[in-house]
């Protein structure tokens, strides 16, 4: 048996790169070539522009409401040289949110592109398929798309929106096995200025990590603990969700 028969019984477990074997001192020319392919796939998806009208079709059909935003960052080489920029929203954008009557929302939801616009057209829409049917007891405000975003800018957004809670879904920075995963963050209050200990985050999903509908259901329970208990981030624990979770998706 030889050293890549000894792990191959691993690799079913894991994307993990393990028992990649050696040719001498290197690695075989299949395991350089997919490491460069990887490495490849992880800077498109970085520099990658999100589709936004195929995402705003999507959102239609479900429904939804869309409000179209912008950070201060104009560009990708901006928005990845100037991280600063991708939290703030643009003048123009952050004055129609003004312009709009202000609601009391319980929630607001946000996509923005983040670090892989890849992951937002691949889960953003199959998570909200989950979500939204678990939320209808809500009162939600329009969902906003946020080009150029980081995750901070859900502050200031859901600040002019009025709302009790953010909840932005954004593209993740591409791993070399996982260029397309998708990251959720929530903050109870939002205001500019907030810190991210006051934020809870779900991350990886994907289908190859963690599935849209688990993910739908423990962001479903973490907005309902938020908005109960009144806090998110550090004080906010979701101990023993898994299991509850298990019993839901049987």
């Amino acid at each position: 048996m030889n050293q890549n028969d000894i792990w191959e019984k691993y690799r079913v477990f894991t994307q993990a790169r393990i028992g990649m074997g050696r040719t001498g001192s290197s690695l075989t020319t299949k395991q350089m070539l997919d490491f460069r392919t990887d490495h490849a796939l992880a800077s498109d998806a970085v520099w990658a522009d999100l589709d936004v009208d195929k995402l705003q079709t999507e959102l239609a059909d479900l429904g939804q409401e869309v409000i179209l935003l912008d950070s201060q960052a104009h560009d990708r080489q901006q928005y990845v040289q100037r991280p600063d920029l991708g939290r703030l929203l643009s003048d123009s954008s952050e004055a129609s949110l003004r312009a709009r009557p202000r609601q009391q929302y319980e929630i607001n939801l946000i996509i923005a592109d983040g670090l892989s616009a890849i992951a937002i057209e691949r889960n953003a829409v199959a998570l909200l398929k989950c979500l939204l049917p678990l939320l209808q007891a809500y009162r939600l405000a329009p969902i906003s798309i946020v080009r150029q975003g980081r995750v901070a800018i859900s502050d200031s957004i859901g600040d002019l929106l009025g709302s009790q809670l953010s909840v932005i879904l954004i593209g993740e920075r591409p791993g070399l096995t996982s260029p397309y995963s998708m990251g959720v963050y929530l903050t109870y209050a939002p205001r500019t200025g907030n810190t991210d200990e006051r934020r809870n985050c779900i991350s990886n999903i994907r289908r190859e990590g963690l599935p849209h509908e688990h993910a739908a259901h423990k962001l479903s329970f973490l907005i309902g603990e938020s908005l109960r208990r009144k806090l998110s981030g550090v004080s906010l624990k979701d101990l023993f969700i898994d299991e509850r979770l298990d019993d839901r998706t049987q």
